[in-house]
């Protein structure tokens, strides 16, 4: 299967107000939220992963997988939104993977993504003509993580923090692919105890 060369990007800089907690280390299935996510990163095909952690830095470095060489950048301004942490990791791409091809950007708070989903938007975005953006939809319902080809890299960097990563998604629908996957993980968005306590009582994340 055609993929192509990707860096895994995950955000967990974020100040989990609603949880009361940084989300990256709750545990579900034995393993961290964060360990899931570099997981279905990896597992799916992204060799180079890094994460994005803000004020709860030593919480975040504390999920992380035992023994992985993963490393974690830090946003002195988290306040500002994912797209500052997102233009962090970016620069931080360019600088030491200048053979990377895209990103797959992946949010801590979706544990149960699978890594057959990061696979699948591996093989998407090497599809011809190559989509600038590609997405994974589960019962016709977009959801994460995102893959950014380089081709619209300078336009995340200029965008304002305060519009996200969304509005480069739509700016242009003609430029972007929706990967159709098996996998309701990529909805499965944990922001609050009720949501946890809800995922604990469903499966596993695969």
């Amino acid at each position: 299967m055609l993929s192509v060369r990707a860096a895994g990007i995950v955000l967990a800089a974020g100040a989990s107000r609603r949880m009361g907690t940084a989300k990256a280390g709750l545990v579900y299935a034995e393993r961290t939220f964060l360990a899931h996510v570099i997981a279905a990163l990896h597992d799916g095909g992204v060799a180079d992963v890094m994460v994005m952690a803000g004020t709860a830095e030593a919480a975040v470095r504390a999920a992380l997988p035992p023994g992985g060489r993963v490393p974690v950048l830090q946003n002195p301004a988290p306040e500002r939104g994912q797209l500052s942490s997102l233009k962090i990791a970016l620069e931080h791409v360019q600088r030491t993977l200048p053979e990377a091809a895209a990103i797959v950007v992946a949010l801590v708070d979706h544990p149960a993504v699978r890594a057959s989903t990061v696979t699948a938007l591996l093989a998407g975005a090497a599809t011809q003509p190559q989509p600038a953006i590609v997405l994974p939809a589960h019962c016709g319902r977009r959801g994460h993580p995102v893959l950014f080809q380089r081709s619209v890299w300078a336009e995340i960097v200029a965008t304002s923090d305060d519009l996200g990563a969304r509005a480069v998604v739509r700016a242009d629908p003609r430029r972007v692919r929706e990967v159709p996957v098996d996998d309701a993980g990529i909805l499965v968005d944990v922001d609050t105890p009720d949501d946890f306590r809800r995922l604990l009582a469903g499966s596993d994340p695969g």
